[in-house]
C-alpha cells in the first residue's frame, strides 16, 4: 500500500508535464502489443504453411503445392504463390527470381508498419521529461528569488526535487518501449530472414527439378 501511495504521489508531484509522457507512453505500449501479437501469428502461419509445402517442394510435387496454399493468406503463402505461378509458366529462374521479389516488397512494408512510432514516443517520453524538468526549474527559480532568504535553500532544493520528477518518469517510460523496440525490430527481422530463406530454397528446389527434366528429356530424346 505505502508503494502504491509513492507512486501516486511521485506523480502528483512531478507536474502537469506528467500527464502528456503518461499519454504517450500508453500510446507506444499499445503499438507493442499490437506488433507483438501480429508478428507473432504472422511467425507462427509461415512456419506452418512451410512444414506443410516443404516436403511437396522436395518431391517435386509443384502442382500440390502450389493447390495446397492458393487461399491461403499467411505472407509465405503469398510468397511462394507468386513463385509457383510462375513455375507453372515460365522456366527462367531470373523470372520467377523477379517475381518473388516483388512479392517481398509487397510483405516487408507490412511488417514494419508502425514499428518505428515506438522509438519515437520513446524519444518523445524522454524529451517531455527534459522539458518537464527545464520547466519546473524556472519556475521553481522564479519562485526562490520572491521567498525569505532564510527560506531560499530549503524552497530551492525542494523545487528542483519536484522538477527532477519529470525527467525520471521520461527515461522510466522511455527505456521499456526502446527495449521493446528493439525486440520487435528483432522478430520482425527473423520473419523477413526466413521469408528469404524460403524464397531461396524454392528457387533452387524448381532450379533442381527443371535441370532433372531437361536432363531426363535428353536422355529419353
Amino acid at each position: 500500500m505505502d508503494t502504491i501511495q509513492g507512486i501516486v504521489q511521485f506523480f502528483q508531484t512531478g507536474g502537469t508535464f506528467m500527464y502528456p509522457i503518461l499519454i504517450v507512453f500508453a500510446f507506444g505500449v499499445a503499438i507493442c502489443v499490437e506488433r507483438y501479437i501480429k508478428l507473432s501469428g504472422i511467425g507462427s502461419a509461415n512456419k506452418k504453411v512451410w512444414d506443410k509445402v516443404h516436403p511437396l517442394l522436395d518431391d517435386g510435387d509443384f502442382d500440390t503445392a502450389r493447390d495446397s496454399i492458393a487461399n491461403d493468406k499467411s505472407a509465405i503463402a503469398s510468397l511462394l504463390n507468386m513463385g509457383l505461378a510462375r513455375q507453372g509458366s515460365v522456366r527462367r529462374r531470373d523470372d520467377i527470381e523477379i517475381a518473388m521479389e516483388e512479392s517481398m516488397m509487397e510483405i516487408i512494408p507490412t511488417l514494419e508498419k508502425r514499428t518505428p512510432y515506438i522509438a519515437l514516443f520513446a524519444n518523445i517520453c524522454t524529451l517531455l521529461g527534459l522539458l518537464g524538468t527545464i520547466m519546473g526549474l524556472i519556475e521553481a527559480f522564479t519562485a526562490v528569488a520572491n521567498a525569505d532568504p532564510a527560506e531560499k535553500a530549503d524552497l530551492l532544493s525542494a523545487s528542483i526535487s519536484v522538477a527532477m520528477n519529470t525527467t525520471a518518469f521520461g527515461l522510466m517510460a522511455a527505456i521499456p518501449l526502446l527495449i521493446t523496440h528493439a525486440m520487435i525490430s528483432s522478430k520482425t527481422g527473423e520473419i523477413i530472414d526466413s521469408l528469404e530463406m524460403a524464397s531461396v530454397k524454392t528457387l533452387n528446389l524448381i532450379a533442381d527439378f527443371a535441370k532433372r527434366q531437361a536432363a531426363l528429356a535428353a536422355k529419353n530424346g
